[in-house]
């Protein structure tokens, strides 16, 4: 696979975009809430350590071959959150994202996914793609669930955050059930 590098993807609303060193405030602003990490598989990052992210995310970008697509959300040119793509197995990705909390409820996290599933099954020519998602975590449900994810089971003690063991519930979708064109996703 060729490096695929600087990435702009149009969604409806949202932009995904590479991310870069001027990112730092937003980054730490999105990773370091602890409203938004609660829902991820780490916890809420120090500004050191969202900076050393930032870096690592920056500099896997330009590797090649390139093993994840992890992409900056853009609204109106404001970084609001994260999509990424972590390549795994024979064309299958692991999905994750997160929205800055005073964006929630906006669409913005199913326009990201849903733009980012297109790439992945469009472009890059995967066959899977899977999410874990916490049981609590109900708007995620609902992203995934409306672009059409079937649930495939539970996995327990699946991540270390907070001090405590969590599940994650298992989704996945397929190319063959992902639509060429979703208007209606």
């Amino acid at each position: 696979m060729t490096l695929l590098y600087p990435l702009h993807l149009a969604g409806a609303a949202v932009t995904l975009r590479e991310f870069g060193e001027d990112d730092t405030e937003a980054v730490h602003a999105l990773v370091g809430d602890s409203r938004v990490t609660d829902y991820l598989s780490f916890d809420a990052k120090t500004r050191e350590q969202s900076d050393t992210m930032l870096a690592g995310i920056v500099d896997r970008a330009r590797q090649e071959p390139r093993t994840e697509f992890y992409l900056a959300v853009d609204l109106a040119g404001s970084l609001i959150g994260f999509a990424r793509l972590g390549l795994n197995g024979v064309q299958a990705a692991k999905l994750g994202y997160a929205i800055q909390a005073d964006q929630w409820g906006r669409g913005h996290a199913t326009d990201a996914v849903r733009t980012a599933i297109q790439f992945g099954f469009g472009v890059l020519g995967l066959h899977r793609i899977s999410a874990a998602i916490g049981p609590n975590n109900a708007a995620s449900v609902a992203v995934v669930e409306h672009l059409g994810f079937t649930v495939e089971g539970r996995i327990r003690d699946h991540v270390y955050t907070g001090g405590i063991w969590r599940d994650s519930l298992l989704y996945s979708v397929l190319t063959h059930e992902w639509p060429t064109s979703s208007p209606g996703r």
